[in-house]
């Protein structure tokens, strides 16, 4: 029997892929749906994410099919055709894209073919199936990846050496997606390359649309994007590799030494890369070590995360900021074998540190792993407590961190009590301002 989720951290599938459809520069998400679907998306999408908003053409905006009862008898693909006519008409975009609910999925409506009778007539339509029922956020993410690169996508026969893709940050599931990618970008560009990240700032439909000349897709994930880099690699014929979110000094040497590898860049370059980067990240830390030692800042900690941040900050306080991570839990829906090449990156820290990792996506079950993991008080003469701590986790964490009686910061899917624009977590630069956030939560009340 499958075990109930209860304050699940993502959405459905359809939510997914409205998410990453509404921050596609000038692309019109079209839901055929019921009329609910799209309220609650955008409800969770913008309250949930660091109050994201809507957008142009999205939240509360977002043109619906809206059926009801007698499109659920009769069938509701007169009722799409008529809204793609409509929306066609009176909103000004350059990709129309049709997903679809549980509910129309159910009775067998064909929304890809209803999109291909607009698609042949000229009009940019595209489709794909994304009911509910099919998973959560981060496939509902691959299915509109993999349909734009199959469909959106130019075929390119000559490919730029210096120019390459990047994917694997979900956007709005990661709520500092633009800030994330803006500062790989930068990353990839002191190595001498040009990186469209198609969901990031000053991105346009054009870096997407020309993204076969690319000479390599970089999937800065082991679990999501990985489906749509091989249908990428299937269609246009660039390659892929896989390399885990960089936060920090330690995973980001990680990434640019196992992208400049298979990029084939001089190892010069990289390592003159890495000693500028990490110069100037551990001043900052030099200056922060006379706080840090004599109020005594080191914490254990407790990393609640998809399968992107929890080894990525987990690498970041053990190895970077020197703190002691009992506890990670996972909180994906992934197979078995993603599980274990997730389960992997737990290995080998500098620190030496390797904390339990157990995979759940409830909510209420990381109080029961903390009580698990850590031996509890029986009224010995000596016990050591679960003292001084912090968890990193979402909003969902609040309750537990209340319990414990520890602090917290919220940096993981959902997040209702922050606001986030550009603020980004990854690779050097990003790691400098979770360290500020983490810290001034600590020193906030003296």
């Amino acid at each position: 029997m499958t075990k109930f989720v209860e304050n699940p951290r993502y959405l459905c599938a359809l939510g997914g892929a409205v998410g990453t459809l509404k921050v596609l520069p000038r692309v019109i998400p079209i839901i055929h749906a019921a009329s609910g679907c799209g309220g609650n998306i955008a409800n969770a999408l913008n309250g949930s994410a660091g109050y994201l908003g809507s957008g142009y053409c999205a939240g509360q905006a977002l043109p619906s099919t809206n059926v009801y009862e007698k499109d659920i008898v009769f069938g509701g693909e007169e009722r799409l055709t008529e809204q793609i006519a409509s929306t066609l008409k009176i909103t000004d975009g350059d990709l129309y894209f049709v997903v679809s609910g549980c509910m129309v999925e159910m009775i067998g409506d064909d929304v890809v073919s209803v999109a291909n009778r607009f698609y042949n007539q000229g009009y940019p339509v595209l489709a794909a199936e994304t009911g509910g029922f099919k998973g959560n956020s981060y496939l509902g993410y691959d299915i509109v990846l993999k349909t734009l690169f199959r469909y959106y996508v130019e075929k390119k026969s000559a490919k730029d050496k210096n120019t390459v893709n990047l994917w694997g940050v979900v956007p709005v599931q990661d709520v500092f997606w633009k800030g994330n990618l803006n500062v790989l970008k930068d990353l990839l560009g002191r190595l001498g390359y040009k990186v469209n990240t198609f969901f990031g700032e000053g991105e346009t439909l054009d870096n997407l649309k020309n993204a076969a000349s690319a000479s390599l897709n970089i999937v800065v994930s082991d679990s999501f994007g990985i489906k749509a880099a091989k249908v990428f690699e299937e269609v246009h014929g660039v390659p892929y590799i896989t390399v885990p979110l960089p936060v920090g000094a330690s995973g980001t040497e990680l990434f640019l030494r196992t992208v400049g590898k298979a990029l084939q860049v001089s190892g010069t370059t990289v390592e003159n890369v890495i000693a500028e980067e990490k110069g100037r990240y551990f001043s900052y830390f030099e200056r922060l070590s006379d706080a840090y030692n004599d109020l005594d800042l080191q914490r254990y900690s407790i990393v609640v995360g998809d399968s992107n941040y929890g080894p990525a900050l987990t690498r970041f306080l053990a190895d970077d900021l020197g703190w002691l991570p009992e506890l990670v839990v996972i909180t994906d829906l992934l197979t078995d074998d993603e599980k274990e090449i997730v389960a992997g990156r737990f290995h080998g820290f500098a620190s030496g540190i390797s904390p339990r990792v157990v995979f759940d996506t409830d909510a209420s079950s990381v109080a029961k792993y903390l009580k698990d993991t850590w031996p509890r008080d029986k009224n010995q003469r000596y016990y050591d407590s679960f003292n001084p701590a912090f968890i990193l986790g979402s909003s969902f964490e609040r309750d537990l961190a209340e319990s414990l009686g520890v602090p917290y910061l919220s940096v993981t899917y959902p997040i209702s009590n922050r606001v986030v624009l550009d603020r980004a977590y990854a690779g050097y630069a990003g790691a400098l301002r979770l360290t500020e956030d983490i810290l001034s939560v600590l020193v906030s009340a003296r």
